[in-house]
């Protein structure tokens, strides 16, 4: 059988919450658990973090998987909902939903009945995406505040810049956010207040609030940027990595100097060398994209990829006095290879990477700590 999998560790899920706990001590947890828990399998994501505050997920589908696979935690709809028909599912399964624009607020105000909606409602502070803007804001909590259907409020805001430290944009957010909450409401302060996603978790506190939204961090993965001379990872933040991807030497070829490797021989060998194969390639969500040199863990030691990414296979050159053997394990990222490294020489983020894994990849989930 072919060796490709993801292997999903839950200990590692569970360490980085408590990490977050402790990040964050004051406030309450939602676990974003959209585009299926960020590659990590939305349903086993949801059922081991049962005891955080809520779930967030993007739309009703992601919602009504976690919830008929017997998640019983309070489920957030981030997006809201996308048009009336989905109402109601959502009153039926008992979701909570945000709410970010007019006719998210017309469509409520004609329910009647003993419907009861638990909403968060969105302020735009910078992100210019979803959300009122701070003139809309105050017009927009009156009205919830005024349905019958409306039971308990949460305010919250979205940052555009928390993963770069350097920036300003996010002390300027949450200085806007809480001046827009003087400014709407005498009692808009007494309401829950979420604006910190993972980056703001980890490097602006003054954005906790009472409730914090992490995603990437509880997979054990950075938020923060790159930079190019010091590589950031989760495991310098004290996070394990929740995902390592794996594979196996499949085949070794020997060839010499000048002669090329793959797909439109674009790697050269400078001397005699040992070609590695490895069953993985972007059929399996292994980006295309990647360059010569980038690297791939094999036998304790990481090698460069040598040649273009096949859809089933990689080439990697494994030196001229390699001991490796086929079926050796390979690690393409995960605990032994960070995936912010492998992110940053596809300039691409690890979002993507982790996002990207295709159907035809197994998931091996690990519930104790395996050797």
């Amino acid at each position: 059988m072919r060796a490709t999998k993801a292997i999903i560790d839950i200990a590692a899920v569970q360490h980085n919450l408590q990490m977050i706990k402790a990040l964050a001590p004051k406030s309450k947890i939602m676990a974003v658990l959209k585009a299926d828990a960020y590659g990590h399998g939305i349903l086993e994501m949801g059922r081991q973090l049962s005891d955080v505050s809520c779930l967030g997920v993007a739309c009703l589908q992601e919602a009504i998987i976690l919830r008929e696979g017997g998640v019983k935690t309070d489920i957030v709809l981030l997006e809201g909902f996308f048009g009336e028909d989905e109402i109601p599912a959502i009153i039926d399964y008992g979701f909570s939903l945000v709410v970010h624009q007019n006719n998210q607020l017309d469509s409520l105000e004609k329910l009647s009945g003993d419907h009861k909606i638990s909403v968060w409602l969105k302020i735009d502070t910078g992100m210019h995406r979803l959300g009122f803007c701070p003139e809309e804001s105050q017009k927009a909590l009156e009205r919830l505040e005024n349905m019958a259907v409306v039971d308990g409020i949460v305010i919250m805001s979205h940052l555009a810049c928390a993963d770069d430290a350097q920036s300003m944009m996010t002390t300027e957010q949450v200085k806007l956010f809480k001046e827009t909450l003087t400014k709407i409401s005498p009692q808009a302060k007494q309401y829950p207040l979420s604006m910190a996603n993972s980056a703001a978790i980890l490097a602006w506190p003054e954005a906790h609030f009472q409730l914090v939204r992490p995603g990437l961090l509880l997979y054990g993965v950075s938020p923060l940027l790159a930079d190019p001379s010091h590589l950031d990872d989760g495991q310098k933040h004290g996070l394990q990595p929740v995902m390592t991807l794996v594979s196996e030497l499949i085949a070794l070829r020997q060839i010499k100097a000048g002669e090329t490797v793959s797909y439109g021989a674009n790697w050269t060998a400078t001397v005699d060398t040992w070609i590695g194969t490895i069953g993985i390639g972007y059929g399996d969500g292994y980006p295309r994209n990647l360059p010569n040199g980038t690297p791939v863990w094999l036998n304790g030691v990481e090698v460069p990829l040598a040649g273009r990414v096949s859809m089933d296979m990689i080439t990697v050159d494994l030196g001229a006095g390699t001991n490796a053997s086929i079926g050796d394990r390979v690690v393409l990222w995960g605990k032994e290879l960070p995936i912010e490294k492998v992110a940053t020489a596809a300039a691409t983020i690890p979002y993507e990477l982790l996002c990207g894994i295709t159907q035809r990849v197994p998931y091996e989930y690990w519930f104790v700590e395996n050797d």
